[in-house]
């Protein structure tokens, strides 16, 4: 099977790392950006970039890190965003609703999808984001854990928020799967009549209840949903185990 293309809306959706003071951070996240489909990024004030640390973080993610947009304030970086979602960890006195990434991202991408742009704020590795950066915001998402102890580095929070994304883009995992034809009922009776064959052709079935056995090791295959190509290779394992028993047989009888 051929792989997924990623949706193009996607690209609606921008990551935006305010007054980011790690090079290394910064590298990882475009890192966990690209693993999700997600290409834009943005920083606000970054303490150190370009760096040499970012681009070796970043791994396969280094053209993010060429196209990234550095700005002077978040309010430069939202100027044309719709939604705007503040990553925090921090209880706020604000009324703005408050969710977690599971619940918030299906609107996200709805929006995304519509053509409208989406944000992601994310704030400083130590401070988070003021005031005044979550007032520039219009939701508020907190990624629930441990209450007693809750430190989720700034790359490891994008790539949980952007891994909620991305399982809403519909995109799967089936051109993973190996490929290879069920097989039919017939060749799963086949092959139990083989291997029942097989049982009684080697002294199996002596002091056993052979057809008790035999239906509940036909329930365990039509359970499995055996592949062709698997059928075929336990009738080959059963056919060498008939041949060792016939010659076996052969030279007792000498």
């Amino acid at each position: 099977m051929k792989k997924p293309e990623v949706p193009d809306f996607l690209k609606n959706i921008r990551v935006v790392l305010a007054r980011p003071s790690h090079p290394g951070n910064i590298g990882s996240a475009a890192r966990a950006m690209k693993t999700m489909g997600l290409s834009r990024l943005y920083l606000v004030e970054p303490k150190t970039f370009p760096s040499p640390e970012a681009d070796t973080l970043a791994s396969g993610a280094v053209d993010l890190l060429q196209h990234a947009v550095v700005v002077n304030t978040l309010a430069e970086a939202l100027s044309d965003v719709t939604v705007a979602c503040a990553l925090t960890s921090r209880r706020r006195e604000l009324t703005t609703p408050l969710s977690t990434p599971r619940e918030t991202t299906p609107e996200l991408v709805a929006r995304a999808r519509d053509g409208e742009q989406v944000a992601l704020v994310f704030g400083n590795e130590t401070f988070g984001l003021s005031i005044d950066e979550v007032e520039l915001c219009n939701r508020l998402v907190t990624i629930p854990g441990n209450p007693e102890y809750f430190s989720l580095n700034l790359a490891m929070a994008v790539q949980v928020m952007t891994y909620e994304l991305f399982s809403h883009t519909g995109v799967g995992v089936d051109y993973l799967r190996p490929e290879g034809e069920s097989a039919t009922r017939d060749e799963v009776d086949g092959f139990c009549g083989h291997l029942d064959q097989t049982l009684a052709d080697i002294g199996y079935y002596e002091r056993r209840n052979g057809e008790r056995l035999m239906r509940r090791l036909r329930t365990l295959f039509n359970r499995a949903n055996l592949l062709r190509e698997e059928v075929d290779i336990l009738r080959g394992f059963l056919k060498q185990v008939q041949r060792v028993a016939q010659r076996d047989d052969g030279r007792h009888q000498q």
